[in-house]
């Protein structure tokens, strides 16, 4: 059974109530959960003080949490995991935003850092502003940009997720990316 196809199996078991199937599921999941992750902080500031593991422990935390979530496959899976990772950092950069004392404080660890600094925060803040007006009258593209962008998705698991055609997301893609940078331009963010 290939990994893909045990993966589908443990979520589905997972769905059915078996708590057990979870146990297994986290050392498949967690080498693309990192892949992910990683693929998020490398937009980030190299003095971020969100590290990838942490952003990989509340993704799947939050990931595990989701009760009400019919599992259809792994790719709907790393679909999610990739848009609670997105509002993990979008939190975090909020935070940082807010944040009058200390804020501009660095703070490290030995293995895998990245911060956020305000110029960065700003631009994830700008961006996810952009994609809520993009998802208001295009959900699909907004959610395509969001799997693709921010999860590092393959246009194959995309389509996969959304249950259209490969050509469709391509499509889509790159309507979403011109109209993005169009809005990004015009709210002087890029």
């Amino acid at each position: 059974m290939s990994e893909a196809h045990e993966i589908t199996g443990l979520l589905l078991a997972w769905n059915g109530g078996e708590e057990s199937s979870l146990d297994r599921l986290m050392p498949l999941v967690e080498h693309e959960l990192r892949r992910i992750a990683a693929h998020y902080m490398r937009r980030e500031d190299q003095d971020h003080t969100l590290q990838t593991s942490a952003l990989v422990n509340e993704a799947y935390l939050k990931l595990v949490d989701q009760r009400a979530v019919n599992w259809q496959n792994r790719a709907h899976f790393f679909a999610l995991a990739a848009r609670i990772m997105r509002r993990v950092l979008l939190d975090h950069a909020k935070t940082q935003k807010r944040a009058k004392r200390g804020g501009g404080a660095i703070h490290f660890d030995i293995a895998d850092v990245a911060v956020v600094t305000p110029a960065i925060s700003e631009e994830l803040i700008d961006l996810d502003l952009a994609l809520t007006r993009l998802a208001e009258f295009d959900n699909e593209k907004s959610r395509i940009v969001e799997m693709r962008h921010f999860g590092g998705l393959t246009v194959d698991e995309v389509a996969e997720v959304l249950q259209i055609a490969p050509i469709t997301v391509i499509r889509h893609w790159n309507i979403a990316k011109a109209w993005l940078k169009r809005e990004l331009r015009s709210s002087g963010t890029e």
